[in-house]
This record gives C-alpha cells, structure tokens and sequence, in this order.
C-alpha cells in the first residue's frame, strides 16, 4: 500500500482502504485538510464488480476524526466517507464480526451500532431553535431540535430495520419510512419490492438513509434514485451503514457526489456472490434468526 503521511494528512492509494497505525491518526482537533482520501480509479475490475473501463478521478474523502465543524467541508464535491474511532463502535463491529455471536446478541449488537452512528451522523447537521424556560433553579437559556423541520429515518429491509432499530432514541419526532429492496442472488441486481416513501419530502426535511452493508453498491444506488426523486437533494441525505466497500463506495461517489456516508468500518473487498470480505455474513439472517 502506497501511502504518504504528513502531520496534517495522510493519504492512501492502496486498492485495500487500509488506516496506517493508530498513533498516526490521533490529532484531537484536525483541520478540513486531515482527511484519510481514497482515489476511486485505482479500484481494480474485480474488485468493483465492473468492467475495466476507466473510472472518473473524482475523489472520495475518508475521514477518521470528526473535525470541529462540518461546515467547512460541506461545499466539496467529493464523496465523505465518515469512520468515526470511537471504541464504542469497534466493539460492537467486533461482536458483529464473530460467527459465534447468537441472533439476539447480534441484532443488539447492530442496533447499538446504529445508535452511534447516527448520532455521529446528526452533529452539527440538525436544525435547532433557542429560547429560555423555567428550571426548578431559575430561567435558563435553551436548544432544541426544531420540531417544525422533518427528520425521517428510511431502513432498507429487512437488515436495515435491525440496524435502525434506536433511532427514535437518537433522533427526536422522527418518522420511518420503510423501503424494501432485495438483490438478486445471481444477477445482484435490486428489485423493488415495498416502497413506503411519500410521493414528495418536505423542502427542509432530513433523511438518514439505513443499510448494514454497502458491498456491491446496487441496493444503496436504487434507494438514493428514490429518495432524489422525491425532491430531496444529496446535502439532505446521509447514508448509515455497519461496513462499507469499494464497489459500493465507488458507484456512490459517481453518481452521488457531495454524499456524507457513516461507517463503522471499511472493508477491502467483495467476493464472487456479492459478499464483503472478511465483512459479517448476512446482516439480515443473522438479525433476525431467518
């Protein structure tokens, strides 16, 4: 892996996505520049599940620390892929990954993954209104979530319900809109096959798109056509997902550039029938026992 760290950034090339050590990505307030960033073209065919063809150079950003304000990066073009390092969320993907932990642990497991992830994925994104009230001590200055600004949390089924599971813990006077894709076992082509979504989101709403794994790309591609032609634009989107991969990351990044995605992990690579590597087998069949 061909990789050039600097005290500000550090930048790979590798096919692999993998971090350098810890102790090369500790800087506790990092600037917009100390992105982990991933070129998509060195992808290679087998990898991406494509064909050989040139890929477009536009960049991905990975980024391992939260920076103080998102702010300063929203305007970028590129696609941000968010691994947040909190030890919370290394545990629970760590559960996740053994072939020995029961349904119930496991559908836990990914709900509490979800919890974490989304409430990365909120800092400094939702709307709030100030004001004071009366404690039981005196007047005291106040925040709140606006309530008159729609959040919606969209789970892809059937896996994406486990891992949206505490989402109402989270995110306060959210509605869920359920979406069922499934993926053909030969072709991994999506079908549609449950569509709760409305007919048009409101002009201010917020939508926390839910999907455990990002491997070929095709389901996480089907429902952002969805949502988009429902009005919503990339900037009022964030995808949720337990472990990402190349392929999915690279169609996203085409098409969707602007995106903001929430990762637990990135893995390196998706086999022959579509499943990420080493990855945590079927995210649905493992939730839900069927």
């Amino acid at each position: 892996m061909a990789c050039s760290v600097s005290s500000n950034a550090f930048r790979c090339y590798s096919e692999t996505l993998r971090f350098a050590p810890r102790q090369q990505c500790v800087r506790l307030n990092p600037s917009p520049s100390s992105l982990l960033s991933f070129n998509s073209s060195p992808f290679p065919g087998q990898i991406l599940g494509a064909s050989q063809s040139p890929v477009s150079r536009r960049n991905i950003l990975v980024r391992a620390k939260m920076a103080a304000s998102e702010g300063s990066i929203n305007g970028s073009n590129r696609m941000l892929v968010f691994v947040p390092p909190h030890p919370l969320i290394k545990h629970w993907i760590s559960v996740l990954r053994n072939d020995q932990t029961p349904c119930p642990i496991f559908r836990n497991a990914i709900a509490e993954l979800g919890r974490l992830l989304m409430y990365e994925a909120a800092r400094e994104w939702l709307p709030t209104v100030v004001g004071e009230i009366m404690s039981p001590m005196g007047a005291a200055s106040v925040e709140f979530i606006d309530p008159r600004e729609p959040i919606a949390v969209v789970p892809i089924l059937r896996a994406g319900l486990a891992l949206a599971e505490h989402a109402s813990s989270v995110l306060p006077a959210n509605k869920i809109y359920h979406l069922g894709i499934s993926r053909d076992e030969k072709t991994l082509l999506p079908s549609v096959y449950l569509n709760k979504l409305p007919d048009e989101f409101s002009t201010n709403s917020r939508v926390f798109l839910v999907d455990p794994m990002l491997a070929t790309g095709g389901t996480i591609i089907a429902a952002m056509d969805l949502l988009k032609e429902r009005g919503l634009s990339v900037q009022q989107i964030k995808v949720i997902c337990a472990v990402a991969a190349p392929p999915a990351l690279s169609k996203l990044n085409e098409k969707f550039p602007g995106l903001h995605v929430y990762a637990g992990i990135i893995d390196p690579e998706v086999n022959e029938k579509g499943f990420i590597i080493p990855g945590l087998g079927d995210a649905g069949d493992r939730s839900f026992g069927t």
